[in-house]
C-alpha cells in the first residue's frame, strides 16, 4: 500500500508509506495552495512537492498531512486537528512517536503552536519560507489592498471572529515566534518573489534575537533554480537528530 486516505472530523488526511520504512515519520503542514481530498493532494499533484515527497519516501520516511480546513492561518481549530492527526498516527502506525515536522508558509503558524503542546513530540522542525507571525504578515500585506482585503476575509473565516477582536488577540500574543531549546529548527528560505524577499528581512531581524537566546535555529537561503536542494538539505537535517530514539 503506497498511501492511505482517511477522514478526521470533516477533513481528509493522507499517509504516504515508503517501500523500506526507517521508523520515522514526517508531519507536513502546507501553505495557502495546500489541499487534501478523498484521492489526491497538492503534494501528489504539484511537481515540486511530489519530488520532495519521493525523496523523503526513498529515504524511508512515512509522510502524513491533513487538509486542515484549507486556509487556516494557524487557527486553533487547525492546530487541534493536527494534534488529532498525530495521535491517530501514533495509534495506527508502527513509527517512533517523536516526529519530524516540515511546514511551509502559513503552515509555520500551526507548527509554532504545536511546539507549545505536550501532546506531540517534535524531533526536529523545518520551516520553508515561513510566515512566522500573523501580525507581521498583515503589516506586509497592507501594501496591496486587494490581497489585504482577501486576507482579512480568510482570517475572519479561519478564526471565526471579527478582525478587530483577532487583531487585539494578536497584539497580546506579541510578534516574536517562540522556539525551544529542546527542538532544533532549520529555516530554509527560497528567494523567489517579492514576498520571499520581505520575509527574509523579517527573518534576519529575528535571527539576532534567537542568537542572543542561544536557540538551536539555523537559516539557509536557496536560489529558485536550486530549490531541489531542499530535499537533500531536509534529509541531512533529519538524520542529525535520529541518534537518540
Amino acid at each position: 500500500m503506497e498511501s492511505r486516505n482517511f477522514k478526521l472530523d470533516t477533513e481528509w488526511n493522507i499517509v504516504h508509506y515508503p517501500e523500506k520504512p526507517n521508523g520515522f515519520g514526517i508531519l507536513a503542514i502546507g501553505d495557502e495552495r495546500h489541499f487534501v481530498n478523498s484521492n489526491s493532494s497538492f503534494w501528489t499533484q504539484n511537481e515540486g512537492k511530489r519530488s520532495l515527497l519521493n525523496i523523503w519516501k526513498n529515504q524511508g520516511y512515512t509522510v502524513f498531512y491533513s487538509n486542515l480546513y484549507g486556509r487556516h492561518w494557524g487557527s486553533e481549530k487547525a492546530v487541534d486537528l493536527a494534534l488529532r492527526l498525530c495521535s491517530h498516527i501514533v495509534r495506527n502506525e508502527i513509527l517512533n512517536n517523536s516526529f519530524h515536522v516540515v511546514a511551509e508558509g502559513m503552515g509555520a503558524l500551526v507548527a509554532l503552536k504545536l511546539l507549545a503542546h505536550n501532546d506531540i513530540k517534535i524531533r526536529s522542525l523545518i520551516l520553508i519560507n515561513p510566515v512566522l507571525t500573523l501580525s507581521m504578515h498583515l503589516e506586509q500585506e497592507k501594501e496591496n489592498k486587494f490581497f489585504y482585503k482577501k486576507l482579512i476575509a480568510e482570517l475572519e473565516t479561519a478564526y471565526e471572529m471579527d478582525i478587530k477582536l483577532l487583531l487585539e488577540k494578536l497584539e497580546s500574543e506579541g510578534t516574536v515566534p517562540v522556539f525551544q531549546q529542546e527542538v532544533p529548527v532549520k529555516i530554509i528560505h527560497v528567494l523567489a518573489g517579492n514576498r520571499a524577499y520581505k520575509q527574509s528581512k523579517i527573518i534576519k531581524e529575528l535571527s539576532q534575537q534567537w542568537e542572543r537566546k542561544n536557540l538551536p535555529v539555523s537559516i539557509s537561503y536557496v536560489l529558485p533554480e536550486k530549490k531541489l536542494q531542499v530535499g537533500s538539505q531536509s534529509v541531512q537535517f533529519f538524520t542529525k537528530y535520529e541518534q537518540v530514539l
